[in-house]
Formats: structure tokens, sequence, C-alpha cells
């Protein structure tokens, strides 16, 4: 893959990039995107909702790029199964590659971030410009500091940096003091590591790079398995592997690495997605469970079965990676990316979603099964399954945060999840008590909320289809042969597809690609349901667009532009990425399989 550039590049402050081009580095504490003229657009430290120090995306100061000087094209990959990415420059004079990634095994308070030139072939000649500025630029580095072993190291804010590999760097101005720039010559053939760590904490003795790189390597291999058995392989094992990358040590999943990139430009939809959504770990969960079991799905059950420990039946839709409140939104006064603004926070912390409780009970069946649900997650169960008992005619906001309404998808997934702990329920009372509270949920969801003409429809009081209604019968909150499941699959694909894209609602009159983009969750559900339905031709060519919808590094964002063939919205979105890998496992069993068959 390349692009090719327009003009000759320097390291000086980058312009955004279409969002198809960025890749991602990342160690489950934080993450970093890497533009193509090797420019760190975008990066938060120590953790994922902390302040960025690099944040040119969204129009901020902080930067570290390291470009090639020149004309060039650039290319990229990822190395199988790590989020160790090679950023692939062909010069006027030769070949010169980046190695790139965040060390591993991660320090939740220091970020190590290693870059590796090599002259592949020919020589090489590079800029190189760094200038931390922690608090999204609004603290500037101090003057670095050059020591006698050629490190440079200063402080931005409440951080503390260190840099090596360049000694031959020397101050500079990119807006602001407390940069520092170079111009780099490599030899054909020669090779140097540059290391940059960035820590809120006092840094200790400096490391060496071959080293870190060895244990990356391993950590990397140890944490990620083959997925030789699921539909494209390596495709599945990179959704996977992205997924490890945005897990940490609390068990929490951020939904992106990014916030404020506009899901429709100049529409105000841009939000803050560096939280843990309790839905989207639960889908995580439930995908890794169907891959095999591996211990993602011990990471999912243990950060929500202790949500549900800490907050009961006010558990909150999304949290920290750490556990705590999800901060108001507020605005951040830069320019954002093209399109969009600067918003850090997000008002979900003020919403309650019903099926939250429903995906944990689906989360912890798919953990039992595997044997990986202990006394701990039990009472968990039992915690959401009380809250399912006492809050189901409750208004929520619903899959897609809306106004609250008595959301068709939100109660027929706690259905579901009844039905699947009840199916595992430790006695028989609880099985009985959990089996009929599904069929009173079903009952009363079936008088308030089925279409005239059969069909399931959005909510009590909204008569439309919804994407989310595909759901359901892939968790066993009904059959795949009842007439509601057919009907609602059968006006879902003639009114809210096209092409082989889907979307997840109308939003007016508008054609549909012109409200919003392509949901991509919502393509992967349709090769899901038309493989449940016994249809493996339909099934592999929903599975095979959806798959496409990408850019070079096999990124996936939430939304897809059809006609410009553009990413949409915050990058990498972690659903897309679990329900990927989901239906590259259960679209290789025998069509029609229902969803009990889909035990993992």
């Amino acid at each position: 893959m390349t692009r090719t550039t327009g003009r000759a590049r320097t390291a000086g402050t980058p312009a955004p990039h279409t969002l198809r081009e960025y890749a991602l580095i990342a160690d489950g504490e934080r993450g970093a995107l890497i533009g193509p003229h090797g420019d760190i657009a975008w990066m938060c430290t120590p953790r994922w909702d902390s302040d960025a120090v690099f944040a040119t995306l969204i129009g901020g100061p902080g930067l570290y790029a390291l470009t090639p000087l020149g004309r060039y094209v650039w290319g990229g990959y990822y190395e199988n199964g790590t989020l160790i990415w090679r950023s692939r420059w062909i010069t006027e004079g030769g070949i010169v590659e980046c190695r790139e990634a965040l060390a591993m095994p991660a320090d939740p308070h220091r970020a190590v971030l290693l870059r590796r030139l090599t002259a592949v072939d020919g020589e090489a000649h590079l800029a190189v410009s760094l200038a931390p500025a922690a608090g999204f630029g609004a603290d500037r580095s101090q003057l670095p500091h050059r020591d006698e072993s050629d490190t440079w190291s200063a402080r931005t804010g409440s951080l503390r940096w260190r840099w090596t590999g360049v000694p031959e760097a020397r101050p500079a101005r990119f807006g602001h003091r407390g940069g520092l720039a170079a111009e780099l010559t490599l030899r054909p053939g020669e090779r140097r590591d540059l290391v940059l760590e960035i820590s809120d904490h006092a840094l200790p003795k400096a490391p060496d790079p071959s080293s870190l790189w060895k244990a990356t390597e391993a950590a990397w291999d140890r944490e990620v398995p083959s997925l030789e058995h699921a539909l494209a392989p390596e495709d599945a094992r990179h959704a996977y592997t992205v997924l490890r990358g945005l897990t940490g040590s609390s068990g929490g999943m951020v939904a992106a690495v990014t916030t404020s990139l506009p899901e429709r430009a100049e529409t105000g939809r841009n939000y803050d997605y560096r939280y843990v959504w309790i839905r989207d770990q639960c889908y995580a969960g439930q995908a890794v469970a169907a891959a095999g079991g591996h211990p993602l799905l011990d990471d999912a059950v243990r950060f929500v079965a202790a949500r549900l420990h800490e907050d009961g039946p006010r558990m909150a839709p999304a949290y920290t990676a750490t556990g705590g409140r999800v901060p108001d939104q507020r605005e951040l006064g830069l320019p954002g990316y093209p399109g969009g603004g600067s918003r850090v926070g997000n008002w979900v912390n003020r919403q309650f979603q019903l099926d939250a409780f429903g995906e944990a009970l689906l989360l912890f069946a798919a953990a039992h099964r595997h044997g990986r649900l202990d006394a701990d997650g039990w009472r968990a169960v039992e915690i959401a399954a009380d809250t399912v008992a006492r809050r189901r005619n409750d208004a929520d906001a619903g899959i897609w945060e809306l106004d609250d309404q008595h959301w068709t998808h939100s109660r027929l997934i706690c259905v579901a999840g009844l039905r699947a702990v009840a199916q595992a329920a430790p006695s028989p009372s609880k099985a009985a008590a959990w089996a009929s509270l599904a069929d009173i949920v079903l009952a009363e969801t079936t008088a308030s909320s089925v279409h005239p003409s059969g069909r399931w429809q959005r909510s009590t009081r909204d008569p439309a289809l919804d994407g989310a209604l595909l759901i359901p019968p892939l968790r066993g909150a009904v059959a795949a042969d009842d007439p509601r499941t057919t009907s609602t699959l059968r006006a879902y694909t003639a009114e809210l597809t096209r092409d082989h894209y889907a979307y997840r609602f109308r939003h007016d009159q508008r054609p549909l690609g012109e409200a919003e983009g392509a949901f991509l969750l919502c393509g992967y559900l349709m090769a899901m349901a038309e493989h449940q339905q016994g249809n493996q031709a339909e099934a592999l060519r929903w599975f095979e667009r959806s798959r496409s919808a990408c850019g070079p590094p096999g990124l996936f964002a939430e939304e897809y532009d059809i006609s410009q063939r553009q990413l949409r919205g915050n990058l990498p979105q972690a659903f897309v990425h679990a329900i990927m890998l989901e239906s590259a496992v259960r679209l290789t069993a025998p069509p029609g399989h229902s969803a009990s068959q889909f035990a993992g």
C-alpha cells in the first residue's frame, strides 16, 4: 500500500490526514496514532482519558514527527498478531523503515514509545521534531537538558519525559519553547533506536532498547492467539490484537483511542470515546468467548462484575478505564479535526441504559460455558438479574444513547441475558425465576412493541425500524424462525441497507447516506443474521463488504462514508472490531445454527 505525497515534506507541524491513513500503537494503558509522515498525531498519557501530550489530530500543539526529507511514497504494515507497526517510505534515494510500538508489558505510570529506524536500501535522510505539550498543549515543555550520556530530558506540566537516540538534536521552537529538532542521516543498512519515555512518576534508569523490543515482542506473542479456525484468520487475529491493545490492567477496554472525530462534518456529532462502555466490553467478551475463551474474556468479566458490585442497579453505561466516573462534557477550545470540535468528557455519565444489564448477563453466561465464572461472578449475575426485574419498566437511553424511551432492543436483550443465565443457573430455583422473568419481559415487550406488520418496532412509541433489532435473535431472545425475527430482518434489509451496507435507523426523509455513514456494526450483524437464517452466501457478502470498510492499517471507525470511501467517527472503534471477530468465528459454523449452539 502506498500514498504519493503531493510535495516534499519536512518535519514541521503536520496537517491532519484522512482517518484511513492512521495506524495505532497501544499497550493497554494508552495508545498513539501515527500518520503517514511519521507524525504521532495523538497520544494521551499516562492513561487513556488523561490529557493529550500530542494533539495535532484535533489542532492542538505537541508533536513528535520523524519524516523523510525530499519526495517519497508511504506504506506500512503490522507485524502479524501485534500492534507493532512498520512505517515504510520509498524515497528518491532508497527505502527507509521505522518500526514503532508502545513497549509492553505496560507500566500504568510510564509510556515508553519505541521507534527503530532502518535504512533498508540506500542512504536515508530524515527530519525529526519533538515537543511534548501536556494538558492538550496548555503546559508546554521546559527547555530540555542533555546529560553526559546524550540523553535529553525535561518536564511538561506534571509529566517528566526523557528521549534517547538523537544526541545531535538541538533546541527548536514550534510555536513555543521546549522543542528539539535534528536532521538524521543513516548509511545503507544502518539502524538507530529512538526511545521516548513520559511518566507521572520519577523515571527509572534509562532502558536498553533491544531489551524493550524483545519484551514487547514476547508480550504480544503471549497475549494473542492464532485464531486459525476463524474466517479470514489474519484479520480476525488483527481484530483480537486491537481489542487487546485497548484493554488495560483493570480489565477495562476503551471504546476508542480518540475524542472529537466527527461522525458527520459540522453537525456537532463528535464525542469523547476514551472510556469503557459496559455494552462494548460485553460485546468484546462474548466475541472472545466465541473464539475460544481467551484471557480477554476474563478481563471483561472482571471489569463488568466489579462495576455491578460497586454500583448495583445504578451501574453507569460507561466508566473510566480504572472504573471511575466519566467526567462531564466540556470544550477544549482547540480547532478540532476538520468538521469536528474538541470535546472531552461525555454526558453518558447521566444516562440509564437497561440493555447493559442484559449484555452483562450474556457475558457471564458465556464465561460460565468456558468454566471462567467464579462465585463473585455469580453474585454479579444476581445483581444484574435483580436490576432487570426492578427497572425493566423504566425508560432508558438505549443502545444509541438517544432520548429516554421504552426501547425494544433494551428489553429483548434482557430477555436473552436472563435465558442464558437460566440455562446455567447454580440452582433450580434460580433457573426457574430467571426463565420466568424472561418470559414476562418478552410478553410485555410483545404487547407494546410489535408493529402492525408483525415485525419489531424501535420502541413503544416509535414504529420505525432499527439495526439494533437484529441482535436479540442472535442472542437467543427469540428464535431465528420466529415470525417477528424474519419479518424484522426482511423489512430492515429492504429499508435500511444499500448495496450490502447497513444503517442504524432513518434519521429523516433524506437518503440514508446523507444523514450518516453506513454503520459497520450493523453490517456485521447482518452477516450473522443471514448466517442464522441459513443464507451463507448472503452472510459472506455482508462480511466481506464490511471487512473492506477500513484503511490500509486495517482499523475500523464507527461509520463508513460510502460515496467518499472514508472512515467517520472515533478511531479505532472497539465494538466494530469485536463484532468483526465474532462474525469471523460464527460464520465458520454450519449455516442456520441457533444462538444456543454458538457457545464458543
